[in-house]
């Protein structure tokens, strides 16, 4: 009878300890991966923090992460497109279930993106697009019209000087070579002021969209042009910077030259304010809401729109004053 209880109790031990070793187990392959909590893992690369636009689109992005419970990888390229396509693969090697990034520049991308198709993790473009033919590499374009933005600021300056009868010089100070949004604004400011035969660009150059580059070449455009009506920067950190040129070079900004650039942060918005910028395009860096909400829909399977564009404005100097208390960036 002994012998009998004594190897029902060894029965019953080792029952508990095979279900306790399963449910050990079990707990072990379902607490890691982010598909199985229901957490989002995102990998995001940044073109770098050139600008003040930049770091409050970066500022948007994480916190946003945070808000939404996303796990983010963050990476900042520092402005090389070799950077970001390291990322990106280091991304697709750690299994996120979302990567996103602003590239750099717009072309070169095809075989990363099908590197990361191919893994089967959704892409999502934000603030700048690429001119890859295969527009399955990428699930959505989430960021703003450049083109419209560029021609918002030719459209409003070919009202400016409808009356002009003699040539108006116009100098240019663009973003990063090969840069989306450097490309459209271009294109869109030309497109526009071809209205008005009489503004004629007759300076354009890169400023990379930095302060430091904006003051550059905003000097050499100086030195070599001893008339010059009006500046388009394709940002306003770029017009910043030229506010320093020309002011050392004994010129008024906002009188003796106009001044027009896109963005609308806070110190640009400010110089609109004080009259030493004229007019400014908005393109909004807040996109970390719309982003975190996509990223949940692609990673469920829901179809998304090819292009989401983010809504904005124009400001004048009177605009420019009522909005600056509130201005978040």
């Amino acid at each position: 009878m002994r012998k009998m209880r004594t190897q029902r109790a060894i029965a019953v031990l080792a029952s508990v300890l095979l279900v306790g070793g399963v449910a050990a187990c079990g707990n072990s392959d379902t607490g890691g991966g982010s598909k199985d909590d229901g957490k989002i893992t995102m990998g995001f690369s940044q073109v770098g923090a050139e600008s003040a636009w930049r770091t409050a689109n970066t500022t948007s992005i994480k916190e946003s992460a945070a808000a939404a419970g996303v796990e983010l990888k963050f990476d900042d390229a520092q402005q090389k497109q070799e950077n970001q396509i390291k990322a990106i693969r280091n991304y697709i090697q750690q299994k996120v279930d979302v990567i996103a990034f602003s590239p750099v520049v717009e072309s070169g991308w095809d075989t990363v993106l099908k590197e990361a198709k191919d893994a089967g993790i959704p892409v999502i473009l934000t603030d700048r697009s690429v001119d890859s033919a295969d527009k399955s590499l990428y699930k959505t374009f989430l960021g703003s019209d450049f083109v419209k933005e560029g021609k918002l600021a030719g459209e409003w300056l070919v009202e400016q000087k409808k009356g002009a009868t003699g040539p108006v010089n116009i100098v240019e100070l663009q973003g990063n070579t090969g840069a989306a949004p450097a490309n459209d604004r271009k294109k869109g400011f030309g497109e526009a002021i071809a209205a008005n035969p009489n503004l004629k660009i007759i300076a354009s150059q890169p400023g990379d969209f930095t302060r430091a580059g904006g003051k550059q070449v905003m000097e050499q455009f100086l030195k070599a042009n001893p008339k010059i009506d009006v500046l388009f920067a394709h940002n306003d950190d770029m017009g910043l910077g030229a506010l320093e040129a020309i002011t050392a070079a004994g010129k008024v900004p906002g009188k003796d030259i106009t001044i027009i650039t896109v963005d609308a942060v806070k110190d640009g918005m400010q110089a609109l304010a004080d009259g030493k910028f004229n007019f400014i395009a908005e393109c909004s860096p807040l996109l970390g809401p719309q982003l975190m909400d996509l990223a949940k829909k692609v990673h469920a399977g829901e179809t998304v729109p090819a292009r989401i564009e983010t809504e904005e404005t124009t400001f004048t100097q009177e605009q420019a004053k009522e909005a600056l208390p509130t201005r978040k960036y």
